[in-house]
């Protein structure tokens, strides 16, 4: 059985190298500090996620929706595993696979046979599941004898196809996916998101990041609602929809949520 599950998760973005003065000037106090006495010490700290907790089960298809810098594309890392909790737990069950990115490990001076293999072992697959899958993914690419050449002469759109044949040969039990992802032209766009939507099918969760509402209707039995890296609703699609329109009335400014008030104000 498939299951996530976020207690009280927090990610905070460290930045460094950053003088006192200019933090003052530039940042006007929306960032705060920690560690030390001195503003030496201090060590100035971005609140992407804050104190998330919910449970993600079979059958899910979760929608996360939220102005731009809301926490959706962290929220997605942090499902992957690329970013760990600054604090908090995070319990997954199930294999997670990923597409936002297409091209994971891809080298540049392989051929594009060489980059299904390392791509693929990159994402998870075992040997005798690349041997099994590589013919269909060198078709469904639709590259020809530009296979056995090395990626570096491809043109984007090529490398674009190559990333994304091996990205949805995987066999989710959990899906995460990015709505900005880009495949190419028209023609083959239509073509992997019939693929895309046989991933979904496959898999026991999905986490959908996407700015449009009739795809998050169609794909979606629940919704979250990001503002400013905290949960504001999550609930039915229609309903927490409704929620996102009324907070779109107000004026969105890009800030960040609020630290522990043990660390002071710049």
């Amino acid at each position: 059985m498939a299951l996530i599950k976020l207690h009280h998760v927090t990610i905070d973005f460290p930045i460094y190298g950053m003088q006192p003065s200019l933090r003052r000037a530039v940042l006007g106090g929306l960032l705060r500090y920690r560690n030390g006495n001195s503003g030496r010490d201090k060590r100035v700290v971005v609140r992407a996620l804050n104190d998330l907790t919910f449970e993600l089960r079979d059958g899910d298809r979760v929608g996360l929706i939220g102005h731009n810098g809301a926490g959706k594309t962290t929220m997605l890392r942090v499902l992957a595993g690329i970013y760990v909790p600054s604090s908090g737990q995070i319990e997954i069950n199930g294999k997670v696979s990923t597409l936002f990115t297409t091209s994971p490990g891809l080298d540049s001076e392989d051929t594009g046979y060489e980059n299904i293999i390392t791509c693929g072992r990159f994402l998870g697959m075992t040997k005798q599941e690349l041997v099994r899958k590589s013919p269909e993914i060198a078709e469904f690419t639709e590259l020809g004898d530009y296979l056995s050449m090395p990626v570096r002469t491809y043109s984007a759109g090529m490398l674009m196809r190559l990333g994304f044949a091996v990205a949805t040969a995987i066999d989710p039990e959990i899906l995460v996916l990015d709505e900005g992802l880009s495949v190419g032209d028209a023609r083959f766009t239509e073509k992997a998101t019939k693929r895309i939507e046989m991933l979904i099918q496959k898999s026991n969760i999905l986490v959908l990041a996407s700015h449009a509402e009739s795809l998050i209707r169609q794909m979606c039995n629940r919704v979250i609602l990001l503002d400013h890296g905290s949960i504001v609703a999550d609930g039915d699609p229609e309903s927490v929809i409704a929620q996102y329109h009324e907070l779109l009335k107000k004026p969105q400014v890009l800030s960040f949520s609020p630290l522990d008030e043990a660390y002071p104000l710049l």
